[in-house]
């Protein structure tokens, strides 16, 4: 169980890991953790471009549950790091079947936080038949509405911060802060680019937490991948079509779910996860009220421990 000072599992270390090449231009890092005849269940990371941590093992039962975990196209240990080119959603959704088969798995559980969720609702809405059900945290539908506020709506909580995410960009193009950062992230120019990506990455890594939290080390990688794949997403409103997840809820709508969400999340507000959890009335919504979007904040970290334990069988779902 959980240890006393954690609502996470003990750390563990992967049973196996390794490189998977997708296509001419991406090869993925995969890693396979727990019980080899355990519960199979797929995490997929936020961001996009966040890449995994070792505290994303730390979610399920290492005794009851086979863990297989990815970093997506151009993010963490994936190669070439912050690469765009070849990154979509459907593509995403492509290389999670390579890897289901790879794996030899008829159906597995499908556990996604912030863009993580997104992905995790397209996936399933492609494959139902691939999914035993969701754990989902932090909802993102990537809609319009949802991309604008993360760009500017935030400003009414932290407009000190909004202040600083502008300033770099010259007055003429700060109507488009998104197209403004998109050009000087996705540019050839490293001079152009690092500065760019390190203030998305910022701008979004200092509103995570409800509670201010000491600032991290620098993180090359962190802030190349965040800043030019959510930018690149962002643009390209996830490549869906407006409301897509929403429209298409009818075909996992019989699937189990569980969604956590913090009351003040400041990147993926509530209503995000409020307007999924009409749409699928099975699924149970957990609304965690001291908490902002961090999955590591001690009420949502709780509540996702709970929720995969639920799929245990005899304890809930299964």
């Amino acid at each position: 169980m959980p240890d006393s000072l954690s609502p996470l599992f003990p750390a563990l270390t992967p049973n196996r890991h390794g490189m998977l090449a997708v296509d001419d231009i991406h090869t993925i890092y995969w890693e396979e953790c727990g019980n080899p005849d355990g519960i199979p269940v797929l995490f997929l990371h936020g961001g996009p471009g966040a890449g995994l941590s070792p505290q994303h093992r730390r979610f399920f039962d290492p005794q009851r549950y086979r863990v297989i975990l990815f970093d997506q196209r151009g993010a963490g240990k994936s190669t070439p790091l912050g690469e765009w080119r070849n990154n979509t959603t459907q593509l995403l959704i492509d290389d999670i079947e390579v890897l289901r088969a790879q794996f030899g798995i008829d159906q597995w559980l499908v556990f996604g936080g912030s863009w993580g969720s997104t992905l995790a609702l397209a996936y399933g809405q492609a494959h139902p038949e691939a999914c035993l059900g969701f754990v989902l945290r932090g909802i993102f539908l990537c809609t319009q509405a949802e991309i604008d506020w993360f760009i500017e709506g935030v400003r009414w909580f932290y407009p000190e911060l909004y202040a600083e995410f502008a300033a770099p960009i010259p007055p003429e193009e700060r109507g488009d802060l998104l197209a403004a950062y998109v050009q000087r992230i996705l540019s050839s120019d490293p001079a152009v680019y690092w500065p760019a990506a390190r203030a998305w990455s910022r701008f979004e890594g200092r509103r995570v937490y409800l509670m201010p939290q000491p600032e991290d080390a620098p993180n090359d990688a962190l802030d190349l991948g965040v800043g030019r794949l959510e930018s690149h997403y962002m643009a390209n409103l996830g490549f869906f079509e407006e409301d897509q997840l929403i429209r298409n809820m009818g075909r996992i709508a019989h699937l189990p779910a569980v969604i956590v969400q913090g009351r003040y999340d400041a990147i993926c507000p509530p209503l995000s996860a409020y307007r999924l959890q009409q749409a699928w009335p099975g699924a149970q919504l957990e609304m965690i009220p001291d908490a902002g979007h961090g999955a590591l904040e001690h009420g949502i970290a709780s509540a996702l421990v709970r929720a995969t334990e639920r799929f245990v069988p005899g304890r809930g779902f299964a």
